[in-house]
């Protein structure tokens, strides 16, 4: 059987600088003063791609590692130790805590039906989530004394900020009620702050903090702009150049009509690839220096732009997308965190 042709590299590709996620890390593990910073990995590392992010991060010193899914957990341990991988959503099936000690990977429990299945089938380390007002997963703290948490194994207590990107007065309230709750329940450390959290002070940030989408250039409050780098960047080749004609019309429901002959540019990056249909009209990619902007909506693979400021642009010639993560998202009406975790797997190809 003849070996199978190799496909040739594709016609998009997102750009990752190792180096600011290296960056990224130290600077957040620094303002998290004695605490150490792990690192939020799930959803494929926000979408950076888990197995371009993780080396990166051990490299830089970074030894706790959290993802969300048990799917989640061979990307995770292919690059670090499983006792340093713990797995956000908890164990719901018997098989979920057959996995985690067959992989050696820590469950973080939510709720005392979780607490019961991992001390039924056999217990063991473990990370424990209390709910201090986000209302989303953990225990409420009038169930922390509940006799089935006597004997477990925690490794980390913790619990989730809901508004640490704001100036909100319920990070106090959520800060002053998880530190009246450290004594209820043993545990080897404490987590509570977040990206944003770890920007609040010393006292949100306890043993160990969890910082996600900064690593990946994210900037989520005042106290990090200019100290967080930007990590990715959206390129795509152009496929086809055509002069639209003034008074024709571009793409899906003819929603761009050229005033001028207009020379334009077919780009092979859309929807698909997490280039998002609020672009339409409103993004704009760079050839050098020179704006070219979104002409009408953007397709499942494809988007139309203006190359009037680059005449030389040619078939075959790269551009790239402004997508600055703080700016993109006032644009776009995206969050940073969904700007990130749309990236399409053809861009992680």
């Amino acid at each position: 059987m003849p070996d199978s042709p190799m496909a040739p590299p594709p016609a998009m590709r997102l750009r990752v600088d190792s180096g600011a996620i290296s960056d990224n890390w130290r600077t957040l593990d620094a303002m998290s003063g004695t605490a150490r910073a792990a690192a939020a990995v799930k959803a494929d590392a926000y979408g950076v791609g888990i197995d371009r992010a993780m080396p990166t991060l051990l490299d830089a010193g970074c030894r706790d590692f959290y993802v969300a899914h048990w799917c989640e957990v061979a990307g995770a341990i292919r690059h670090a130790a499983p006792e340093n991988v713990a797995v956000l959503h908890g164990p719901i099936t018997q098989a979920d805590c057959e996995y985690a000690r067959q992989t050696g990977v820590r469950p973080v429990l939510n709720s005392l039906a979780q607490v019961g299945l991992w001390q039924s089938t056999g217990g063991g380390p473990c990370d424990l989530m209390v709910d201090s007002g986000m209302n989303r997963l953990g225990l409420r703290p009038d169930e922390l004394g509940d006799p089935a948490l006597a004997g477990l194994e925690v490794i980390t207590f913790m619990s989730h900020l809901a508004c640490a990107d704001e100036d909100s007065a319920m990070n106090g309230r959520q800060r002053d009620l998880f530190a009246s709750l450290l004594a209820a329940v043993p545990h080897r450390r404490a987590s509570l702050a977040n990206s944003a959290g770890i920007a609040l002070g010393a006292g949100f940030q306890h043993d160990l903090t969890r910082p996600g989408v900064a690593l990946y250039g994210g900037v989520v409050r005042s106290e990090l702009v200019g100290k967080i780098r930007p990590v990715v960047g959206l390129e795509a080749a152009l496929i086809q150049v055509r002069t639209v004609p003034a008074g024709e019309t571009v793409g899906y429901g003819a929603a761009f009509t050229a005033q001028r002959d207009t020379r334009v540019g077919i780009v092979s990056l859309g929807y698909a690839d997490g280039y998002l249909r609020c672009w339409s009209d409103v993004g704009v990619f760079r050839s050098g220096n020179a704006p070219l902007p979104v002409l009408g909506r953007v397709s499942m693979d494809m988007t139309a732009i203006d190359l009037s400021s680059a005449p030389d642009l040619a078939e075959g010639d790269w551009v790239s997308a402004e997508y600055d993560l703080p700016t993109a998202a006032q644009r776009s009406g995206l969050t940073q965190y969904e700007l990130l975790t749309v990236l399409g797997p053809r861009l992680r190809a």
